[in-house]
């Protein structure tokens, strides 16, 4: 992916802001620990290994239903970066702004890579977390980084961890049971972007394709490659093309109209690059795997089995 590179105009807020000591959290310094969290979905990872821990403050840069793709840090997400002590981000190049806002931001404490040691697929995909079993990987990754970073804490981020870990396994519990009671060839899936392909090979989803045929949502597709996806839908029977909550749906609206199937827009979107608003059903990354798994069932014409009790 193509690095982005922030705005002059946020650099230099972010200057004047860190310069002056103006626009800071006047409760942030009580903290003991000061964590910045850059994804909506590492945010809430972080936010189940903290609980209800003391004197620990996390802020997160990129906001419910936005791209994180095409994320520009704002001079109070700068501050926030400046003076925290640790950072956690996904990793594998998703953050393309991230190395501009922590030279602009003087950012120097620890860094909590969520990813690493996950195993990527082909061109290094960054979405690892649309897998259950990558984000149990990656809570477990916070929680380590996190201990670390404040010894006396560290028992209850590992215990918070484990807690955590308990519900992504009835999660994926869940999805795999659902996903399996439809036939193989008829596990077809297309979305918005190039974001789901740790959740297809891991409940045995054929991707057809992709509306925006890249990892990143800020790209464009040309015509030949709307015609070549609207005749792999209609080859394949794909029955319906799912847009994303933090996506314009107008050209996964084009392109289910010309293949003649049903877009799912709207409440109807998928959570993917982004969690959604607190109220929404993407607000939490559990509720958002629920609600994607739901309506991709549905598209298929399966009523999912009921969501268990520690997923509500």
């Amino acid at each position: 992916m193509r690095p982005r590179h922030l705005s002059l105009a946020a650099l230099v807020a972010a200057a004047v802001v860190l310069l002056s000591g103006c626009g800071t959290d006047p409760d942030a310094s009580d903290a003991g620990l000061e964590i910045v969290a850059t994804t909506t979905q590492v945010a809430d990872f972080t936010r189940e290994v903290v609980g209800d821990t003391a004197h620990v403050a996390l802020t997160q840069l990129v906001r419910p239903n936005q791209s994180v793709h095409a994320f520009d840090p704002s001079a109070a997400d700068l501050t926030a970066l400046g003076r925290a002590d640790v950072l956690v981000v996904n990793g594998i190049g998703l953050e393309t702004w991230l190395d501009d806002a922590i030279e602009a931001s003087g950012f120097d404490g620890v860094t909590i890579d969520a990813s690493e040691g996950i195993s990527l697929l082909e061109d290094d995909n960054p979405h690892v977390w649309t897998d259950p079993r990558n984000a149990d990987a990656m809570v477990n990754t916070i929680a380590s980084g996190l201990g670390n970073a404040d010894a006396p804490n560290a028992e209850a981020f590992d215990a918070n961890a484990t807690a955590y870990a308990d519900k992504l396994t009835r999660l994926d519990d869940w999805t795999r049971a659902n996903v399996d009671t439809v036939p193989a060839g008829d596990r077809l899936l297309v979305s918005n972007h190039d974001a789901l392909g740790y959740f297809t090979a891991a409940y045995g989803i054929t991707y057809v394709g992709s509306v925006i045929p890249s990892f990143d949502d800020n790209a464009e597709p040309s015509a030949a490659e709307i015609d070549k996806l609207v005749a792999a839908i209609t080859a394949t029977g794909v029955k319906a093309v799912f847009s994303e909550a933090s996506l314009d749906p107008k050209a996964a609206q084009t392109i289910a109209s010309e293949a003649g199937v049903r877009v799912y827009s709207g409440e109807d979107a998928l959570y993917v690059d982004s969690l959604g608003p607190a109220g929404s059903e993407g607000e939490t990354y559990l509720a958002a795997q629920v609600h994607n798994v739901i309506v991709v069932l549905e598209s298929w014409g399966v009523t999912p089995s009921p969501v268990p009790a520690e997923l509500g």
